[in-house]
């Protein structure tokens, strides 16, 4: 994200893309920061050097934050009202392939619990990078 941000708000402006998760930020800090053109950042990392997430919402849409909850530097989740909805949008980087298993196991365990954590009534939006983890035999 160093140096792109203005990149990353220009590119959602032109595509009209309102929210977009991030991985593999590379930022330490929990903070929100805008990016310019009228986009905001809400990120999370540990490690200047790998992982770190976030989400990017256009301005109108990051004044409806109700809560933010930076779970890890691979789990982050935030709570919107829109039109009278509350929206959950979340963003995920799973450990690559290479990874120690409890790191895994770790990650998948938080990822279970935060969407378990979701009333039925709410929605739930998932921009993740399973770095190949899904599909058949994964």
């Amino acid at each position: 994200m160093t140096g792109k941000g203005r990149e990353i708000a220009d590119m959602m402006e032109r595509r009209k893309v309102d929210m977009l998760c991030v991985q593999e930020i590379k930022w330490k800090g929990s903070k929100a920061r805008n990016i310019g053109g009228g986009f905001k950042l809400f990120y999370y990392g540990v490690d200047e050097k790998r992982n770190g997430i976030g989400v990017i919402l256009k301005e109108e849409y990051s004044k409806r934050v109700v809560e933010v909850k930076r779970v890890s530097d691979r789990v982050i989740i935030m709570k919107l009202e829109i039109g009278g909805m509350m929206i959950n949008v979340m963003s995920d980087y799973a450990p690559q392939v290479g990874c120690e298993m409890e790191q895994k196991v770790r990650f998948w365990s938080k990822l279970d619990e935060v969407v378990d954590g979701i009333p039925t009534n709410e929605r739930l939006v998932i921009g993740t990078d399973f770095n190949g983890h899904v599909g058949e035999g994964n």
